[in-house]
């Protein structure tokens, strides 16, 4: 094994050793990933490298000291002296992996079966040869369907002669007596040939049985199936006639697009905007890794709103007070035209510590979230040092809707972010969670 192979070998010890994904995601730094890089520290592995043995640098006036220098002291070097810190970032060891993985991580822990959907349209091909029209080159003709139609209709209309004649010489029977026996034993036979038939037969023929359950007994019935093979002509006929034809296929793009909305008001502390941040960016990172194509859109709100960029999103507040209305207006603004429903799944999420002014949440932002088509919407309510009487949101959001149709979680703390995350995406992945 050489030295490449031992390099290796660390490297994949160290990324087995990086932290837990809930705990990176309840506690680790997410300010140092990226919107398309994950970046989770792993714990450090020292890889083996070469070092002189100290008794083997030379002794007592060797080297390249002068004259009154200590000896075996280390001499300062520039920008060694004792407090002054250096520059340079200390090293650090991060596992990588893009939204892509970081979905399948998570699908794995949490047992998910989300399927993009594909809604736009982006192309049509011909796809395999299933189609079929009842007229074409004569290339196409589909040559099993005919025959298949051409021996069915054979197997319909095919029967024993020889034992229908039989039924003829029964006595008392005539055409018409059996052409209704025929009909009964589902013996497809024309009254025309009976008659045809019983007119050659001589009047001794026509008493050979006594009844018909002595014909039946004595007179064994050959099967559809074993006169078609002693002929094996199959007729055919124009209607037989069918060809194939290649399927349109419509090949869809799975395109999302996720609003993030979140309280800014002065009510909303470090600590809730840190919460915030750490249920919405895990929930960015897996839909951007489901889809194939993801757009992100920001909003921050206090009685007004305002889109904003990822960056300034989780760190803005403001002295205001609470309307959440204004942020659903203002995604409903952007979805209708930028995003139009037919073409993008479209995801909402918004959060705040529940606080909101008087009659907004059952007069405003009720009617606004039925209005706004999406595969899902969810709110998150923080409230870390405990309830308050004037957070009523969320209880009026899950008074008026299904936990189908808006997914109301509470996060209060580090430890219940990773439940929080689970219960928008478990509900994303079911069926009504969908479009």
């Amino acid at each position: 094994m050489g030295l490449r192979d031992d390099l290796d070998r660390y490297r994949k010890v160290g990324e087995e050793r990086r932290d837990d994904l809930s705990e990176f995601i309840q506690y680790g730094d997410l300010g140092g990933s990226r919107q398309d890089q994950i970046r989770i520290p792993i714990k450090i592995v020292d890889l083996p490298e070469f070092e002189y043995d100290r008794r083997d640098m030379g002794g007592v006036g060797q080297g390249d000291a002068e004259e009154g220098d200590a000896v075996g002291k280390p001499q300062p070097q520039p920008g060694d002296e004792d407090g002054e810190p250096g520059d340079d970032e200390g090293e650090h060891g991060y596992y990588e992996m893009d939204p892509e993985e970081f979905a399948e991580e998570l699908d794995e822990e949490f047992e998910l079966h989300l399927e993009p959907k594909g809604k736009a349209v982006v192309e049509e091909k011909e796809g395999d040869m299933t189609d079929i029209v009842r007229s074409g080159p004569r290339s196409t003709l589909d040559l099993n369907r005919m025959f298949k139609s051409g021996l069915k209709r054979k197997l319909a209309s095919q029967f024993d002669p020889e034992y229908v004649k039989e039924a003829l010489r029964v006595r008392g029977m005539g055409p018409e007596s059996v052409f209704d026996w025929a009909r009964e034993n589902r013996i497809n036979v024309s009254k025309r040939w009976l008659e045809e038939n019983y007119a050659e037969m001589d009047e001794k023929e026509k008493t050979r049985w006594e009844t018909l359950e002595e014909m039946e007994e004595n007179v064994e019935r050959r099967a559809p199936a074993e006169l078609v093979r002693q002929d094996r002509r199959v007729p055919f006929r124009t209607e037989d006639e069918r060809y194939r034809f290649p399927e349109i296929v419509e090949e869809h793009e799975s395109k999302v697009v996720v609003v993030n909305i979140r309280d800014v008001s002065g009510s909303m502390g470090k600590m809730k905007r840190e919460l915030v941040e750490r249920t919405f960016t895990p929930l960015d990172w897996y839909l951007q890794g489901k889809y194939e194509e993801a757009e992100f859109v920001y909003i921050a709100h206090d009685i007004d709103a305002w889109e904003v960029e990822r960056e300034d999103f989780f760190g803005i507040q403001s002295g205001g007070g609470t309307r959440i209305s204004s942020a659903y207006e203002l995604a409903a603004e952007i979805l209708e035209e930028q995003y139009p429903w037919s073409d993008w799944n479209r995801y909402v999420f918004a959060a705040g510590d529940g606080e909101n002014s008087s009659n907004d949440s059952k007069e405003r932002v009720v009617p606004l979230i039925e209005e706004t088509d999406a595969n899902l919407h969810a709110y998150v309510e923080t409230q870390p040092s405990g309830g308050s009487v004037n957070a009523t949101h969320s209880q009026e959001l899950q008074d008026a809707f299904d936990e189908q149709e808006v997914v109301v979680t509470q996060v209060n703390s580090q430890d219940e972010v990773m439940d929080a995350v689970y219960t928008v995406l478990k509900t994303a992945a079911t069926p009504e969670g969908g479009e």
